[in-house]
């Protein structure tokens, strides 16, 4: 409802994390959760005013406090929808980092749900490759460049490997 481009971003990405997740073995109802929490991830944002998530330049320290409340206010907005409960790993979990430097809890290595841990990958890469207001977007090199580097400390190292085979294979 805010922007088109929070659209178009939600779908490719869990177009993507659907097909990431079914290579490392998801069962089918495992699928249609990730499905939920990939479309759903972001919802959090609707509990931050507009002129936060939607400034065209970079986010101040305050504003990044505020930003970084996001997966809470998902959690908040989704978990009294019983059939959503399931879905909530991606909401809750996607900036958490393999090393423990992500938020809103600080998790690391796989104690980080699978389902989050692989749409991570797939949100940066998306993220990276898509213009926004604040810069250009990042050739396809760059951006898997960038995901490789973060492996072992952004990234879950066997989803990144998982990942660019999904991608050599399309």
């Amino acid at each position: 409802m805010r922007d088109k481009e929070t659209e178009g971003h939600s779908r490719k990405v869990t177009e993507m994390t659907v097909a990431l997740c079914q290579q490392l073995g998801a069962s089918s109802e495992q699928l249609v959760q990730v499905r939920r929490g990939a479309l759903l991830h972001d919802i959090g944002k609707m509990g931050i005013g507009d002129a936060v998530p939607l400034k065209p330049g970079r986010l101040t320290d305050e504003e990044w406090v505020e930003m970084r409340k996001h997966p809470s206010h998902a959690v908040e907005l989704l978990s009294p929808i019983r059939f959503l409960r399931p879905a909530l790993d991606t909401p809750e979990y996607h900036h958490e980092k393999w090393g423990g430097s992500g938020y809103p809890y600080g998790l690391s290595g796989e104690v980080i749900p699978l389902t989050a841990r692989a749409f991570a990958v797939v949100d940066v890469y998306d993220a990276l490759t898509s213009d926004r207001p604040y810069r250009q977007a990042w050739t396809r090199e760059q951006a898997l460049e960038h995901i490789q580097a973060g492996a072992g400390t952004h990234f879950d190292p066997h989803v990144v490997q998982a990942f660019l085979h999904l991608l050599d294979k399309g």
